[in-house]
């Protein structure tokens, strides 16, 4: 159910890190329990990001939550097809990349979790 190319946060997001960037977005676990996306408020590219700090909000018909970056880098690229279909993050969670981060500090990647290790948590 969670790709194996990704690594997880806590907070439920992911990042799919290739060469010294990374894609940032939501686990399926994440849009169940927020259920249909209606919103996306993501940062300007160039933006820097610490670990853990918030970089947008998603907003659903339930609640908005904050988005918070797994990595700290520089945001340098925004998906904005995702401003014009939020509910993409819906149907495909994994392939709705809302950021890219050019990373700071690969060593960052050293605390997230697993696919296997994120499944075991959301059981």
């Amino acid at each position: 159910m969670y790709p194996a190319d990704c690594q997880y946060t806590k907070d439920h997001e992911w990042i799919r890190v290739t060469g010294n960037a990374g894609q940032v977005g939501i686990t399926d676990y994440a849009q169940k329990q927020l259920g249909d996306v209606v919103y996306l408020d993501l940062p300007q590219v160039g933006r820097t990001l610490k670990v853990g700090e918030s970089f947008g909000t998603v907003e659903s018909v339930k609640a908005v939550s904050e988005l918070y970056s797994p990595v700290a880098g520089v945001v340098s690229a925004v998906n904005s097809a995702l401003a014009e279909k939020p509910e993409r993050v819906n149907s495909d969670p994994h392939a709705s990349w809302m950021i890219e981060v050019t990373l700071a500090n690969p060593g960052d990647l050293d605390a997230l979790m697993s696919a296997e290790q994120y499944s075991d948590l959301v059981k």
